[in-house]
């Protein structure tokens, strides 16, 4: 049976915009789970205020939602003052109580109503013919209750989320009809278009690529920090320094808990939580704790909500409960096993290369395009390049990867756009060269050219060598994602930097250009063989 749910409310302050976005995530969100559940939405009066509704007035902008069922989505059919609005909303409301009062609704959802303005003649049909009702909104809920309306479950709005109120809403209604219904714990978009979101294992979504590269502009913005205090007269800023590397390993596990348990604001806070009490145990120890606070929050929350927990209590429980747990486990248990395992990584590093630094830099220099092309980059030496930066905010790696990445795709970016095989090339590289100058990254525009020619591919990868030769005969470390003329300002080796980085800008340049200077010449004469 395929029951039809009203769904009546409204709300305020940063959930409205003109452009009616922030009020359809709600929506949105509560359909995924209604649809997950087998109910369809059969009424929809919301309305969305400008600022809280406890401090609204007739002249707040508002804007009112309907059901549309041609278009099988949330409409907006009013826009104006509040007060506006509200008479608008009560023609509406009017026709949501025929609605019940016809046997179309089988159950409602409510959202901070006004059981005695806006919604009272849906409140009224709904004690009426006992329909079952869930919600939030303490005040409003109370009132509700009052009126004789069978309240199946409700709680405040205090400390809810989107996902965390649309759970509860149907939890409750499933149950009461016992009906089977698997909480959608993803995006809202990507569930309702795939309909697994339900089926999805927080193991599944255990991604360390991910998790570092959202991480990546923290320590970025680390790098960056120690560049300006060496500065004359900003030498204060070491202090913000020293407390950026304490703070980035929360960053890491708020992210990795948010990525693993795709419950947003309460998995963020489950990650702080747990990266607050594992930051002794490092980088390695931090992405351990947040996983585990994903993890188990993903698993927690579910509980919380077959348990009727007020929708409230949910997110307190599950956000700081699973932090405290996954946070607590690696404090007294991992943190000392992951901040060795973190040490000897580092240590590992600094003694290959101080057996042989130029040799060390020759063979990182040489392998980094093979790994990048090869998926190896991102999974295997971009976490390295992290753990290096965890306490000096520079690399070894990280500096190879400026000069035998970053430098070597713009010199053959650049080499296309002065001597093109042909004129379209030219138009295809320049983009790529200002991004890798201005940027510090996509160094994925040289591909075309090294894909198409050989020997611009071994140019390529050469070009490295001599970069990563020369990172190891200074004594290089930086970093790559920032501008290129910040590269060298962040590494502990300004002048060694910099001389890397126009080494290999130049040899790739040139081979690149008198590569293609052949070919152009070669495909005149007609003989071309390349």
């Amino acid at each position: 049976m395929n029951r039809q749910i009203a769904i009546i409310g409204s709300s305020g302050g940063n959930l409205y915009n003109l452009g009616g976005k922030e009020p359809r995530k709600l929506l949105d969100e509560i359909l995924v789970q209604m649809e997950s559940a087998g109910l369809s939405c059969g009424a929809l009066q919301f309305i969305a205020a400008g600022v809280s509704m406890d401090a609204a007035k007739e002249t707040t902008p508002a804007a009112l939602y309907s059901w549309s069922s041609s278009q099988g989505a949330p409409v907006i059919i009013a826009e104006g003052t509040l007060q506006q609005v509200n008479q608008a909303a009560e023609r509406l409301d009017r026709e949501i109580a025929e609605q019940i009062e016809l046997g179309e609704i089988d159950g409602v959802i409510v959202m901070s109503a006004d059981p005695e303005g806006s919604n009272r003649h849906a409140v009224e049909a709904c004690a009426k013919y006992k329909l079952p009702v869930t919600g939030t909104g303490g005040t409003s809920m109370a009132m509700i209750q009052a009126k004789g309306v069978h309240v199946i479950a409700a709680s405040g709005t205090t400390g809810t989320t989107n996902r965390t109120r649309a759970v509860t809403f149907v939890t409750s209604l499933s149950k009461h009809w016992r009906i089977p219904y698997r909480p959608v714990i993803g995006t809202a978009q990507a569930s309702s278009s795939s309909g697994s979101g339900s089926s999805a294992s927080p193991w599944r979504r255990i991604n360390i690529r991910g998790m570092m590269m959202a991480s990546l502009p923290g320590f970025i913005g680390m790098a960056l920090v120690l560049a300006v205090s060496k500065i004359p007269g900003l030498s204060a800023l070491s202090e913000v320094f020293d407390l950026m590397i304490k703070a980035l390993p929360v960053i890491l596990a708020a992210i990795a808990a948010k990525q693993v348990s795709e419950l947003d604001e309460v998995s963020i806070v489950a990650g702080i939580v747990a990266g607050i009490l594992s930051v002794e145990g490092g980088i390695i120890g931090v992405i351990i704790g947040g996983i585990g606070a994903g993890i188990i929050v993903h698993y927690l929350f579910r509980k919380c909500v077959e348990w009727r927990f007020p929708a409230t209590t949910v997110n307190i429980v599950a956000g700081g409960i699973s932090g405290l747990i996954a946070g607590l486990i690696v404090y007294f248990l991992i943190a000392p096993i992951a901040l060795s395992a973190g040490e000897g990584i580092r240590t590992l590093i600094e003694t290959l290369v101080s057996w042989s630094p130029v040799m060390a830099g020759l063979i990182a220099g040489l392998l980094i395009w093979p790994a990048i092309i090869g998926g190896v980059y991102h999974a295997a030496i971009l976490p390295i390049v992290l753990l290096e930066m965890e306490t000096t905010s520079n690399s070894f790696l990280g500096a190879v990867d400026m000069v035998g990445l970053v430098m070597v795709s713009a010199g053959i970016t650049l080499a296309n756009m002065i001597a093109p095989r042909d004129k379209g090339e030219a138009a295809v590289a320049a983009p790529g060269f200002a991004m890798n100058m201005g940027f510090g990254t996509f160094v994925e525009a040289a591909y075309p050219f090294m894909f198409s020619n050989k020997l611009v591919f071994a140019g390529a990868i050469a070009s490295a060598g001599l970069g990563g030769m020369l990172v190891g005969l200074f004594g290089v470390r930086g970093t790559a994602y920032v501008p290129s003329f910040v590269g060298p300002i962040t590494s502990n080796n300004t002048f060694g930097f910099l001389i890397s980085m126009l080494a290999s800008l130049l040899c790739s340049f040139l081979i690149t250009f008198f590569v293609n200077k052949m070919y152009v010449y070669r495909s005149a004469k007609g003989t071309i063989g390349m």
